[in-house]
C-alpha cells in the first residue's frame, strides 16, 4: 500500500493505480523512443537532401519532430520514467535509415516518411484508445498524443503528396520499414 501511495503522490492527475503507472511509463518510454527515432531519421534525410528542393520540406517536418522529442523528454523527467536502454541504438538506426533512404532519392525518403508515420499514427491511436478508459485522469497525455498524431498524419500525407508511392519497390521498402518500426515499439515497451 505504501508503494501505491508513493506512486499516486508522484503524479495524482494521471496515476490512479500501479497498473496505470505501468501503462503511463510504457507510453512515455515508447513515445520518447519513437520521437527520438523520428528526429534522427529526419537528421539523416537532411544530411543527404538538405540542400535540394526537398530540404525545406524535410526541415519543417524535422522541426516538429524535435518539438515532439523535447516534449517527451520533459514528460520522462516529470513522471520519472526510465527511457529505453535502446536509445543509443535507435539514435544510430534512425539516422542510418533516414540517410540510406535519402541516398535512394527524394521519393524514397518520402516513402520512408510514409512508412514510419503510418505505424506511428496507428500506434498513437492505440494509445489514445487505452487512455480513453479514464479521460479526465489522462487529459494532458491525451492532448499531447492527439496533437502529435495529427502532425504525424500530416507528415504521412506530405510524403504521399511528394511522390512516395512512385518509389521503385515501394511496397517492399515501406513494409520493411514498417516491420522495423513495429519491432522497435515492442522492444522499447519492455527494455
Amino acid at each position: 500500500m505504501l508503494a501505491l501511495r508513493r506512486v499516486q503522490h508522484q503524479s495524482p492527475s494521471i496515476v490512479r493505480s500501479l497498473t496505470d503507472r505501468a501503462t503511463l511509463e510504457q507510453i512515455i518510454r515508447v513515445d520518447h523512443a519513437g520521437e527520438l527515432g523520428a528526429d534522427r531519421i529526419y537528421a539523416g534525410q537532411m544530411a543527404v537532401l538538405g540542400t535540394t528542393s526537398k530540404g525545406p520540406l524535410i526541415r519543417h517536418m524535422w522541426e516538429q519532430e524535435k518539438h515532439h522529442k523535447a516534449t517527451f523528454e520533459k514528460l520522462i523527467q516529470k513522471y520519472r520514467v526510465r527511457p529505453t536502454v535502446m536509445t543509443p541504438i535507435w539514435n544510430v538506426a534512425g539516422f542510418a535509415l533516414g540517410a540510406a533512404t535519402a541516398m535512394l532519392g527524394e521519393k524514397a525518403a518520402m516513402a520512408c516518411t510514409v512508412a514510419v508515420e503510418t505505424v506511428i499514427v496507428e500506434h498513437y491511436n492505440d494509445q489514445l484508445r487505452t487512455l480513453l478508459e479514464d479521460p479526465e485522469a489522462n487529459k494532458e497525455l491525451m492532448e499531447t498524443i492527439t496533437k502529435f498524431r495529427d502532425e504525424e498524419q500530416e507528415h504521412h500525407d506530405t510524403g504521399i503528396d511528394h511522390g512516395a508511392e512512385q518509389t521503385p519497390f515501394y511496397e517492399v521498402l515501406t513494409n520493411l520499414i514498417k516491420l522495423g518500426c513495429k519491432g522497435a515499439i515492442e522492444i522499447s515497451k519492455v527494455i
